[in-house]
């Protein structure tokens, strides 16, 4: 791995003026920044689709990719959709903000449009394209054409309790009754991974690799669940027992209440964990580096019992460890793989993240609580490692700067020079940047020094979440100037 540095800007937060931000040229020119920054990492967050609480950590597919993020000006382009078709639709009327409420009642409309213009056309394409994803495709399709016939509602409240179950003469029957949906939802999957294969190359055209996400759990209301209960920890109804989350942390007092169902990883291993090479394997088909969220579940993950209130009551179970990781390394060679071991070390933990050989991370808004043999420290991190001055999951560093406590930042006043000519948050930059970290990130709002309305996300709360969104006029020269100066500076470019 080469040493290099990369910024974090979630597809959706690009500018576009159709709600939220695609696959299209916004894209491109975001790639062109980032190589004329010297930027030779974008990292986005998963890319999959969403629902509810928007999370994209909370996806109905493992596997399937963002309706929101097919870009509609390429379909217009293509002879899908006219001109007028994309812009009767209210979109929204924030251009900073994500209205998710206006994408999911027009989105999936005009998308329709398209797969009538475009089924018969690209026959062929999409053929091969079904025959290709043939082990999750199938199953994703029908599950969301069951869940607009029974308006939305998680495959664990549909009242057919045959399809609820997964039965094949009901997977047959539905098949059948609801062949229009299904094909929508195989046509918009082939545009996404179409439009997605044309920015990946562009990206890579430019020195600029993609680096993804993959959550380590999938959603309960999902069709990997739904169609495959047997790989998780459910009761004789397809319930789960246990739930995953986090204890209590520095993120929250209370924990995080995931709710996603635990994996069954004895059943898994009778398979040789096949899901799970599959799984990295279609990462590895989105991005050039991927990032396994929640490393630590593999050394022992966090067991809450169904109907708990909070993540408190939980308890620890140990993971599968290296059996799996080191069969993920081995069947998937070619993708470069990222431990997320964020959280309190345990020596599971550290043993596991050793003995895979990936790097993991460090984050330098955890560096300053005053405990010397703080992990985060940039004295002490070791070169396999990601730098950040913070992840999705912070807020960005000018909102820190107003929010942190007065100890913590005066020890970061201190450690990294901060002075007023350069500015605290390019002090920190700076810092990530001359660190021994083979790569370093920064959000997007960092390098533009935005505040606390810039914020991505604030883990254990459901408001206000994945909506913020870039102006196209905040890329500027002078910007994209400053960044490459810096980055050569430390020998990143």
């Amino acid at each position: 791995m080469k040493r290099a540095s990369g910024v974090i800007l979630p597809l959706f937060s690009l500018p576009s003026p159709y709600g939220v931000g695609t696959m299209g040229q916004a894209a491109r020119d975001f790639v062109d920044f980032l190589a004329d920054a010297g930027q030779s990492w974008w990292q986005v967050l998963p890319v999959g689709p969403t629902s509810y609480g928007d999370s994209p950590y909370q996806s109905p597919s493992a596997f399937a990719g963002n309706p929101n993020f097919v870009d509609l000006d390429l379909l217009v382009a293509d002879g899908l959709l006219l001109q007028d078709e994309i812009d009767a639709p209210n979109w929204g009327d924030d251009p900073t903000r994500v209205d998710y409420g206006a994408l999911y009642k027009n989105r999936l409309d005009v998308l329709r449009l398209a797969c009538d213009r475009g089924w018969q056309r690209d026959a062929g394409s999409v053929r091969d394209f079904v025959q290709e994803n043939d082990d999750w495709l199938d199953d994703y399709a029908l599950f969301m054409a069951i869940k607009r016939r029974f308006g939305m509602a998680p495959w664990y409240q549909w009242p057919d309790e045959e399809i609820r179950l997964h039965r094949p003469d009901a997977i047959r029957r539905y098949e059948r009754e609801l062949d229009d949906d299904v094909r929508l939802f195989v046509y918009v999957q082939y545009l996404f991974f179409r439009q997605w294969a044309d920015l990946r190359a562009y990206a890579r055209g430019r020195g600029v690799g993609i680096f993804g996400d993959m959550p380590i759990y999938v959603a309960l209301d999902s069709a990997d669940v739904w169609a495959h209960p047997e790989n998780y920890q459910l009761d004789e109804r397809n319930n789960p027992a246990q739930v995953a989350g986090v204890p209590p942390d520095y993120f929250s007092s209370d924990g995080q209440l995931w709710g996603n169902p635990l994996y069954d990883y004895k059943t898994m291993e009778k398979s040789g964990f096949a899901w799970w090479k599959r799984r990295v394997q279609a990462a590895g088909r989105l991005y050039d580096m991927v990032r396994i969220d929640h490393f630590r579940g593999f050394a022992r993950y966090w067991s809450v019992p169904a109907g708990a209130t909070t993540a408190k009551d939980g308890h620890w179970v140990d993971g599968p460890g290296m059996k799996l990781v080191g069969t993920l390394k081995s069947s998937n060679p070619e993708v470069e793989l990222v431990a997320e071991d964020l959280g309190t070390p345990t020596p599971e933990v550290m043993e596991l993240l050793l003995a895979s050989g990936l790097p993991g991370m460090k984050v330098l808004q955890f560096a300053f609580d005053g405990r010397r043999d703080n992990e985060h420290l940039p004295h002490g991190i070791p070169v396999n490692c990601l730098c950040y001055t913070g992840t999705h999951d912070n807020a960005p560093l000018g909102a820190w700067f107003e929010e942190e406590s007065p100890q913590c930042l005066d020890l970061a006043r201190r450690y990294v020079g901060l002075n007023s000519e350069e500015g605290p948050v390019w002090g920190m930059v700076r810092q990530g940047m001359s660190s021994v970290a083979v790569l370093f990130f920064a959000q997007m709002q960092d390098y533009l020094e935005l505040g606390p309305s810039s914020r991505v996300n604030t883990p254990g709360t459901m408001d206000g979440n994945w909506r913020w969104r870039l102006r196209a006029d905040q890329l500027t020269r002078d910007l994209s100037q400053r960044m490459a100066s810096i980055t050569r500076l430390y020998g990143r470019d």
